[in-house]
């Protein structure tokens, strides 16, 4: 089945008759997949040890639907919908991105225009960050200030972590989405136009912009210190200090690549493209074969853990049922499996 992601579910809002429509008809077609892993038994856990990771589930676009899980990777247990345990209330509509930053825990919720934030181990809610349009994730810059990407605002916000509060933006010219600090800089794709936009952190202004192809969403930093940006087309390799592209590796017409990752020593990047594909910093040329097929499943997820190497895979199956998280060694080999909730399409490793 073709991916259908959040992201472009975001520009169809007013589709929502015929996109409700569409899923009831998957329900009808596909309540249950048959070949669907049996998951470990959920169990209460200790959320916010070692060892673990969140999966944010962004479930059904204007549902208010989405929810937040944990996964001890010590004892296989699952905690499902942490938000609504530790405060008796739904999370919102869409959850986009998770990033833990001096101890607290960020929920980027897309649909809702907010930023949830959240004590990572009880997972109660701290504060709330309003006046978004749409926004996608978030970069902390320095201890005091943050960055928010903004699908729908053509400004980057900038947010005081003291005071959870906006105090001001960076006019873009188009959709922002992923954001990587380097060397006192943000580089910044933006998915909508052929550009990766660098900002000072010290004045929050776009200083350069680095030509790249259309459709540039995820950013990546590796062990030398380079960027990678995968486009709709290309993977590049970015100098960030002469903002020049040093490499660009281009695929094929039938492609489409997406979620850009890296692994803990920052030397391997994987990627999904209907499969799982890996492939060094220092490859000569993009991969010929999967590294983890789908074999039929609809991988929507993917993250790396950066301390012992497991790759993680979500498939959002229908996009309506619970999916389900595969956890992989760095050899490939299939680990463990589990539920997960609606459209898991993130990980944050604690």
């Amino acid at each position: 089945m073709k991916r259908i992601s959040a992201f472009q579910l975001n520009l169809h809002k007013a589709a929502l008759p015929q996109l409700t429509m569409a899923l009831m008809c998957l329900v009808a077609l596909v309540s249950c997949r048959k070949d669907k892993p049996e998951p470990p038994e959920e169990t209460a856990v200790v959320v916010g040890n070692s060892g673990g990771l969140y999966i944010t589930n962004e479930g059904n676009f204007q549902w208010g639907n989405a929810t937040v899980s944990y996964y001890d990777v010590a004892t296989g247990s699952v905690a499902e919908d942490l938000f609504q345990h530790a405060n008796g209330s739904s999370l919102g509509d869409v959850c986009q991105s998770m990033t833990i930053f001096n101890g607290k825990g960020y929920l980027v919720m897309n649909n809702s225009n907010k930023v949830v934030v959240v004590d990572p181990q009880s997972f109660v809610s701290t504060a709330t960050i309003t006046g978004f349009d749409s926004p996608r994730y978030i970069l902390p810059v320095s201890n005091a200030k943050a960055y928010v990407t903004d699908f729908h605002a053509n400004s980057i916000a900038v947010v005081d972590l003291a005071n959870n509060t906006i105090t001001g933006g960076i006019p873009c010219p188009s959709a922002t989405e992923e954001l990587v600090l380097a060397y006192g800089k943000a580089f910044v794709t933006a998915p909508q136009r052929n550009k990766v936009y660098v900002i000072s952190t010290v004045t929050d202004q776009i200083t350069d912009s680095i030509t790249v192809s259309a459709g540039g969403a995820s950013i990546v930093q590796d062990m030398n210190g380079k960027l990678w940006v995968l486009c709709n087309n290309a993977l590049y390799r970015i100098d960030p200090f002469s903002h020049g592209v040093e490499a660009t590796f281009s695929f094929t017409a039938a492609t489409s690549p997406w979620r850009l990752r890296i692994n803990g020593t920052h030397d391997m990047l994987y990627f999904l493209d209907t499969d799982v594909y890996r492939m060094s910093i220092t490859a000569a040329a993009l991969p010929t074969s999967s590294f983890i097929p789908a074999s039929g499943r609809n991988f929507y997820g993917l993250g790396v853990d950066p301390t012992e190497g497991s790759i993680y895979v979500a498939d959002a199956i229908d996009y309506v049922q619970r999916g389900v998280v595969y956890r992989y060694g760095s050899d490939g080999s299939e680990r463990a499996n589990f539920l997960a909730g609606i459209v898991p399409g993130g990980f944050c490793f604690n």
